[in-house]
């Protein structure tokens, strides 16, 4: 109980400064990208949402945003570098108004990092090939995990399952298969 509350807390905090997009001065970033993109580039392949969030560590807000809501099957996969990242079998509603999921698809495409912004301790979650910032990880979620993995829309998209081997993610077909 007192864990369900401290994460409806810190839930609600998070809610309450993210009714506007936060995230670090733009400055914050290096010319070069891991990607191989310059931030002029990637200035022009996203949207503005989708630069702040990923490139200067912003949140989006919870329930305006693209993904909180979908029910669709297939996975998330990093906006910048296409890496695979989280799947809808593991997607829940956590209530947070951000796609939650409790694990992530393919972990060797992950890093985690101690984020100490907002007055608080967390673990920032960020893509490791593009180092896009996802979102964060808690550890109120579901079992079997335990873990409650909060992303931003903004940072992925959506690659419905009929589209799977078209774009390139037909390995993951199988999760799919009906049994």
């Amino acid at each position: 109980m007192k864990k369900l509350i401290t994460a409806a807390v810190a839930t609600s905090a998070i809610a309450l400064l993210s009714s506007f997009v936060i995230g670090a001065p733009e400055s914050k970033k290096a010319e070069q990208h891991p990607s191989g993109y310059t931030q002029e580039e990637l200035k022009k392949k996203l949207t503005p949402i989708q630069y702040k969030v990923t490139q200067l560590d912003a949140t989006e807000r919870p329930f305006k945003n693209e993904y909180w809501d979908n029910k669709d099957a297939g996975i998330y996969v990093d906006i910048v570098s296409g890496e695979p990242l989280f799947s809808s079998l593991d997607k829940y509603k956590s209530g947070t108004g951000w796609p939650s999921f409790s694990r992530p698809l393919a972990s060797e495409n992950i890093v985690e990092r101690e984020d100490n912004t907002l007055f608080m301790k967390r673990v920032e979650i960020r893509s490791k090939n593009a180092d896009s910032h996802l979102g964060h990880v808690f550890t109120d979620g579901p079992q079997p995990t335990g873990l409650r993995y909060c992303m931003n829309s903004a940072a992925l998209r959506f690659v419905p399952v009929d589209k799977l081997e078209e774009e390139g993610y037909g390995q993951y077909l199988s999760l799919f298969a009906k049994k």
